[in-house]
């Protein structure tokens, strides 16, 4: 065939370019957002465009929606397809934890406006993939009544949902539902003002209390679980970090874990100590997952430069967002790190961790917590009903995230009556910087 001949069977290039809007003339218009009510609410945002092209993010769970709203004034008239730029123009007023949502639930946005503008799923934004299919892993919450048999029951209910890398939650209503388990743990008196209770030094006020009828109830119920999954399940245990106990103290706990091959235990300590997950990570056998709560590539360094934890566990919604978790998983993989991904967010946030964890080439797994929520799945359209129907999701070849928005499922299940994506015009003017309206005062 010839040169000519092709040319003609296959038309201009540019006609082949699957465009939604001119790039170079696109400019961000407005960003409203809705929350919905949850287990953990879902702030979601939408940045729309003067072409109608709009982008859809998410606010980390249990976040504020003002998070993101204090960058609106940043955003309008900008071309979201700078995305880096206006990344690196907001990350230095966010934060760890959800204080980075707002950051990250932008970048989000952009990434799928940027998807849908070229043609293109947001994985391919981030270089390709590594996996058609992405693993997922399945949350389970502490039961109300913390016994063996009733942990095993809402482990088995996530594996007959196909799961077969699932997490349970080992809380301190474990080790405080009997007399003798916990030792002085009766401090009457202390964190009587709620703001006061965000922390408490690990140990603070109540001495040694790991008893060794704490570590035999923590044993007993994992093996049950274990005993009832067999030897194909991957399993995993969290939630040591709320500071109730020290770092020797989960280590005592971890050793006696060791039988059970369990995948990881997770955030043995709380999130800013690193020097505390290293000695917890150096005197197990069983792997530490760690850094949900950690902000940008910055917030990882020392964890990775020290092998403080065996696998990283980014929040993308606190993170820094998609193609800074790509960086940090990276980042990680030089020093011979895997990550897994931490997600407790709606089908948005989901979505953005599947296309993220199809472009990490050292990816474990990706947490599911929206499991128990009847109307889920619902918020958006673009997810298949059995889409983890064998505990893997398939990764979307639709531009951007490759979902869109059921308002009608979202008005349903507002926090708030009547709030969906109102006006937010009191965040046009800058609301971060040294901008001022006029030079009623100059310098």
């Amino acid at each position: 065939m010839s040169l000519q001949q092709t040319a003609k069977e296959i038309g201009r290039v540019e006609d082949a370019v699957n465009r939604f809007s001119s790039p170079s003339e696109l400019r961000i218009t407005d960003m409203r957002l809705a929350v919905v009510a949850s287990n953990y609410d879902y702030p979601i945002l939408k940045i729309d465009t003067n072409q109608g092209v709009y982008g859809l993010g998410e606010v980390r769970d249990a976040g504020h929606a003002e998070n993101a709203l204090q960058f609106k004034s940043m955003l309008i008239g900008q071309n979201p397809c700078n995305v880096d730029m206006i990344f690196n123009a907001m990350k230095r007023y966010g934060n760890w934890g959800r204080e980075g949502g707002g950051v990250s639930g932008i970048e989000i946005a952009l990434l799928d406006l940027v998807g849908k503008v070229y043609g293109v799923p947001c994985y391919q934004l981030l270089g390709g993939k590594y996996r058609d299919r992405v693993r997922l892993y399945g949350d389970t919450p502490t039961p109300d009544n913390p016994t063996p048999e009733d942990f095993v029951n809402a482990v088995l209910g996530r594996r007959a949902k196909g799961l077969n890398f699932i997490k349970f939650d080992l809380r301190p209503s474990l080790f405080e539902g009997a007399g003798g388990v916990l030792i002085g743990h009766d401090a009457k008196y202390d964190y009587a003002y709620e703001p006061g209770q965000w922390f408490k030094a690990p140990g603070g006020n109540r001495g040694a209390k790991l008893t060794q009828r704490s570590i035999d109830a923590a044993v007993e119920v994992v093996s049950a679980v274990r005993a009832a999954v067999g030897s194909d399940t991957q399993l995993c245990v969290d939630h040591f970090g709320e500071g109730y106990l020290t770092a020797d103290e989960v280590i005592r706990l971890g050793r006696a874990l060791e039988p059970f091959d369990l995948a990881w235990m997770e955030d043995p300590v709380p999130f800013f100590d690193t020097p505390g997950h290293k000695k917890v990570a150096d005197a197990l056998l069983t792997p530490i997952a760690a850094g949900e709560n950690l902000y940008l590539r910055e917030g990882f360094r020392e964890a990775i430069r020290t092998r403080a934890y065996d696998i990283l566990h980014p929040d993308l919604l606190s993170s820094g967002g998609m193609l800074e978790t790509k960086r940090i998983a990276d980042d990680g993989e030089q020093e011979g790190l895997p990550t897994a991904l931490h997600c407790a967010g709606s089908p948005i946030g989901f979505m953005a961790n599947i296309h993220c964890a199809a472009a990490i080439s050292s990816f474990v797994a990706c947490e599911h917590h929206g499991l128990d929520l009847p109307f889920w799945h619902g918020l958006v359209t673009g997810i298949d009903p059995d889409y983890m129907s064998d505990g893997y999701v398939k990764v979307p070849e639709k531009p951007g995230l490759g979902i869109d928005i059921n308002l009608e499922v979202i008005r349903e299940n507002l926090r708030t009556e009547d709030t969906l994506f109102l006006p937010t015009d009191a965040w046009n003017t800058p609301k971060l910087g040294f901008w001022r309206p006029d030079d009623r005062w100059p310098e």
